[in-house]
């Protein structure tokens, strides 16, 4: 491929994207294909001879496409949003032909530069305090990683470096070390853990609560563990559980941290976002009390994946615990500006802060806070719907663009009506458990999304309803 094919290769490909995006709706949004089923379609091995840019395009539709969920569809209502705008899709193709390889200031400038004036952006947007932007001239700053997951575990292995020094870097202290986070906290909190080597304790919520996360039960555990010779040094909050976006009381549970020396982080992958609007900033009351904050803006700020936001209070004790520095790192204008290999698992990063820098500019803040309250009001319709048929219940309080309902009855129920809906493919759900109940989920999720699609969506619940009781 050559400079001429590509320019070409380059247009089909852009018109393809558009004429998938925009017709969307029109395919099934979940795959019917079978385990291995590309095996039929792609040789063993690699062509000993290049083939042809048509040859390769043709392939994307009989291939790709037969196993492709579309998680950007109007009627995918599953696990979490992942968001995808052309702003960011253009972005994502500026930084491939870069080809930039952002470890260090050096490497590229302009990279770790737009990194860190598009964290202050963000930051700003969602009013943090000024101590977590480099604009502060202090010891914070924000550095974009590829998801919480990694975000979660370098803050621990931060929080661990931090308070092995402070009992004389005695390794053997490793095994008393021990982390928090509520029973509803992700997956991936308990994965950090065990990667880290410490362990971990899921504190107890109730349903009358709507599981959050207190600060006196936090406290009691840390009493105990104390008392047995253990070690407490790092707390996970959420806000905006997957499962059913439950918020853990970051002001109770950050003054306990405070009193007790711990690392408080934040984990608001899911519903950060939304805090850039003003009627849901108070979920970040008590952000004061926090070591490191996390959202994710690939989630609902149409910046497509990867791209997860994590703001540091002191940046030192991430760079201390990672820092390695090899002769072939070094430059001369180390220290003055950030080396962001020093922040992440990863040496290089891709030139992500492009897709932040063009989605910001071209929808403006007021732009992304009307997407996000279009689709809370979708959730809140959706809910009015629900609530008119009595067959259904919800399970938890609609707040944002997440519904978590369930036929009234029993959890086998339930997952047979979980189960027609999937098998259906009109539309696509993940279910959660929660205090050992089944539950169904409905995210409103996609860019395009409409009342029509809701309204698809309910007359599909209905029928399958009717189905599932009958059965």
């Amino acid at each position: 491929m050559d400079a001429t094919v590509f320019r070409a290769a380059a247009r089909q490909i852009a018109d393809y994207i558009v004429d998938y995006i925009e017709n969307i709706r029109e395919r099934p949004v979940f795959p019917s294909v079978k385990p291995g089923y590309i095996k039929q379609y792609i040789p063993s091995t690699a062509p000993q001879n290049g083939e042809p840019w048509s040859a390769i395009f043709a392939d994307i539709d009989r291939v790709i496409m037969p196993g492709i969920t579309h998680w950007q569809s109007p009627n995918f209502h599953a696990y979490f949003m992942t968001a995808q705008s052309y702003p960011s899709v253009i972005a994502d193709m500026l930084s491939s032909g870069l080809g930039v390889l952002g470890f260090s200031w050096i490497a590229s400038p302009a990279c770790t530069e737009l990194e860190m004036q598009m964290m202050d952006w963000l930051a700003k947007m969602l009013t943090l305090p000024n101590h977590f932007m480099f604009s502060n001239g202090g010891k914070g700053g924000g550095v974009i990683m590829n998801s919480a997951s990694e975000a979660t575990l370098i803050t621990l292995l931060g929080a661990r470096s931090k308070v092995l020094a402070e009992h004389g870097n005695d390794k053997t202290l490793i095994t008393k070390l021990v982390a928090y986070a509520s029973d509803q906290s992700h997956s991936s909190v308990e994965r950090a853990a065990l990667l880290g080597a410490v362990q971990m304790k899921l504190l107890p919520t109730i349903a009358s609560d709507n599981h959050s996360l207190r600060g006196d039960v936090l406290r009691e555990q840390i009493k105990k563990d104390r008392a047995n010779g253990l070690i407490p040094f790092f707390v996970v909050a959420t806000l905006g559980t997957t499962g059913i976006l439950a918020f853990d009381n970051i002001t109770e549970v950050g003054k306990v941290c405070s009193e007790e020396n711990v690392w408080l982080h934040i984990d608001a992958a899911y519903a950060g976002s939304a805090y850039i609007c003003p009627e849901f900033r108070h979920h970040l009351n008590g952000i004061e009390y926090v070591s490191s904050f996390n959202m994710n803006p690939y989630k609902w700020l149409l910046i497509s994946f990867d791209c997860s936001a994590l703001w540091l209070k002191n940046r030192d004790y991430i760079v201390d615990a990672f820092n390695v520095n090899p002769v072939y790192l070094q430059h001369i204008h180390q220290g003055h500006m950030p080396d962001f290999r020093d922040w992440q698992i990863s040496l290089a990063s891709p030139f992500r802060s492009l897709k932040m820098w063009f989605v910001f500019r071209s929808y403006g803040i007021k732009g992304l806070q009307n997407h996000i309250r279009k689709q809370v009001g979708l959730a809140k319709y959706f809910q009015s719907l629900l609530l008119k048929d009595d067959r259904f219940e919800l399970s938890a309080p609609v707040e944002m663009n997440l519904v978590c309902f369930r036929l009234k009855g029993t959890d086998a129920l339930n997952e047979k009506f979980v189960k027609l809906i999937n098998d259906g493919k009109a539309i696509h759900l993940t279910p959660t458990r929660v205090g050992g109940q089944f539950i169904i989920r409905f995210m409103v999720s996609a860019r395009t999304i409409e009342v029509r699609d809701i309204d698809f969506a309910w007359n599909e619940f209905q029928r399958q309803a009717l189905i599932a009781l009958t059965l």
